[in-house]
């Protein structure tokens, strides 16, 4: 079998999470929608949002990137 420069691509089916969430949270989400909207000229779902800016919080978490990496070294 060749080697191909690109690795295997990971699995991308989506996996369906229902929170619930404060008040106060719900309306932060909204705001930030809305300053996205003016920013971008494009409306997004709140839905569509959130996975974006959850997956910007864990790659920011330097911290946190270290020890998924640790435990990841660890498990091998």
């Amino acid at each position: 079998m060749p080697e191909l420069r690109l690795a295997r691509l990971p699995d991308r089916t989506p996996v369906k999470a229902t929170i619930t969430l404060p008040p106060g949270l719900h309306q932060a989400l909204q705001d930030y929608a809305r300053v996205y909207a003016a920013a971008y000229g494009e409306e997004e779902p709140i839905a569509e949002l959130i996975p974006a800016i959850l997956a910007s919080f864990l790659e920011s978490d330097r911290a946190f990137v270290r020890a998924r990496d640790a435990m990841r070294d660890s498990d091998k």
